[in-house]
């Protein structure tokens, strides 16, 4: 029994006929191209690309979209901060930024941070605080536009 093979369904390779020989991958025409003159090369004498490599990509993105970088506030944060005397020692930013951290390791873009009950609503992938709202003012307060809590 023979099995006749559609060549419209088989792989490239496959498709070929046993009897057509193989052919050299092209090369770059060595006369004018555009104006210029182009030189055939060898695969390995091409330049290899600038820039990182895929691993050191695959590495900062699995780092996280903050990469070190430090925690900012926007003017309107800044004013909230001011207004409602929410202290900002350092022991609450850092705790802020471990909560940022956190929420960004989930994959969160927008947090609310809860420090001591205050509330700090982050944009974590450019590590920003958009407001603060202090527990007097809590009360009735909805957050919108957020995709996770962090209690910090």
């Amino acid at each position: 029994m023979s099995i006749e093979l559609n060549p419209a369904l088989l792989p490239p390779a496959l498709a070929a006929q046993p009897s057509a020989p193989a052919t050299a991958p092209p090369t770059a025409p060595a006369g004018p191209v555009d104006g210029r003159t182009a030189k055939a090369t060898p695969a390995a004498a091409r330049e290899q690309p600038s820039g990182p490599s895929f691993a050191e990509v695959l590495r900062d993105a699995a780092a996280g979209p903050a990469n070190g970088k430090p925690l900012r506030f926007s003017k309107h944060a800044l004013e909230r901060v001011q207004r409602r005397g929410i202290p900002l020692d350092p022991a609450t930013l850092s705790r802020l930024e471990e909560g940022v951290g956190r929420a960004a390791g989930k994959g969160a873009r927008d947090s609310v941070v809860l420090v001591d009950g205050t509330a700090f609503v982050v944009a974590v992938n450019n590590r920003t605080v958009v407001t603060a709202v202090s527990p007097e003012h809590m009360r009735e307060h909805v957050f919108t536009n957020i995709d996770s809590a962090v209690l910090a």
